[in-house]
């Protein structure tokens, strides 16, 4: 391998978004893939659980295995909680960056941590060193974290047509309705321990309807932008097809607002970034264009009630909403054009 390429571990390769990305970074022009480590399993070659990655690599082996004074980037797609003791072990090696894809490093408060996530965290001291890193929104401050973190799914799809909107007050701060489906993947390989429903392929199930976990970053997030509280109301669902997720988000424009103007702000807001279609006004959409790629689609819609508009916003869960925003974070750490790696299907 070339020396000028980026050497990384993918800690938790064997789950639905390692997969995602060892096959991504597989495909990289400019990744070196030293180790591939899970806690079960060990031995085996990657194409064991996914036949789609072709390329030879390393076999699946212990973290214990890995020589870290040798690493550029850690991705961790582990289970809450579990990124923060293997972080606080492995800070000391000063040029190694964090892409952390679970929620451990998402909240800058511990305390709203403990609230949602019922742990104690067990790094707060690092927290000052990690950024919530939705792609659009932090390339420049990106670069001056050591450990960067991925937002979910949901809090990617809501925030990337929301923020523009809320920042430039042309949409209400109050009455805002989020319905939001995703594909199964998204609750993860333990789905059937998590939910017992009897027909849960084949049935449409609304799940963390008072309080999702999610909402504890949007709500970190939309406090940046005002003072006053953005009242929302979020719930989630799981459909039965693997991947895919559609947010619907109902809004109510400002009175000095047309949905013109809301069109516009959005296409100026995201003119630059690569990744974010904005459709025309009224524009059916669903997930069909956006499954296996890193993009986001968006389009928004009039409403039979005055002043009220249709937001539709479409990713892949797995891809723009984790593993493909994460190569995402780290083309833009490493001052690579942000899509290199990321364009491997037709758009």
């Amino acid at each position: 391998m070339s020396s000028n390429k980026i050497k990384v571990v993918v800690a938790g390769a064997t789950g639905y978004v390692g997969l995602d990305l060892v096959k991504i970074l597989a495909s990289h022009p400019k990744v070196n893939i030293k180790y591939l480590c899970a806690q079960k399993k060990l031995g085996k070659k990657i194409q064991f659980f996914d036949s789609r990655i072709k390329k030879k690599l390393p076999k699946i082996s212990s973290l214990k295995n890995v020589i870290w004074s040798d690493i550029d980037v850690l991705f961790t797609s582990l289970p809450t909680g579990e990124s923060q003791s293997l972080v606080k072990k492995l800070f000391k090696f000063k040029k190694l960056k964090i892409i952390d894809l679970s929620a451990d490093f998402r909240l800058s408060n511990k305390s709203v941590f403990k609230k949602f996530y019922k742990k104690e965290h067990k790094a707060p001291s690092l927290l000052k060193h990690s950024i919530y890193s939705l792609s659009e929104f932090v390339k420049k401050e990106i670069k001056n974290y050591r450990i960067i973190s991925c937002p979910g799914c949901y809090p990617t799809s809501i925030q990337i047509p929301l923020i523009p909107l809320l920042s430039k007050k042309l949409i209400k701060f109050n009455g805002i309705i989020i319905d939001s489906k995703s594909g199964y993947s998204g609750a993860g390989k333990n789905l059937k321990k998590k939910f017992t429903h009897k027909n849960l392929f084949s049935s449409i199930h609304a799940y963390g309807i008072y309080k999702h976990r999610h909402t504890s970053e949007i709500d970190q997030q939309f406090s940046k932008i005002s003072k006053s509280k953005i009242k929302y109301v979020f719930t989630p669902h799981l459909i039965p097809t693997f991947r895919g997720m559609l947010s619907s988000i109902y809004v109510k424009l400002d009175n000095k607002c047309t949905i013109k103007k809301a069109h516009l702000e959005l296409k100026k807001y995201h003119k630059n970034n690569k990744f974010i279609k904005i459709h025309s006004i009224n524009k059916n959409l669903g997930t069909e264009n956006v499954l296996n790629t890193n993009y986001c689609e968006i389009s928004i819609c009039k409403l039979k009630e005055k002043n009220h508009i249709l937001i539709l916003s479409a990713i892949d869960n797995l891809v723009k909403g984790a593993a493909g925003q994460a190569v995402q974070n780290m083309n833009i750490v490493f001052r690579l054009k942000e899509n290199l790696g990321l364009i491997w299907k037709p758009h």
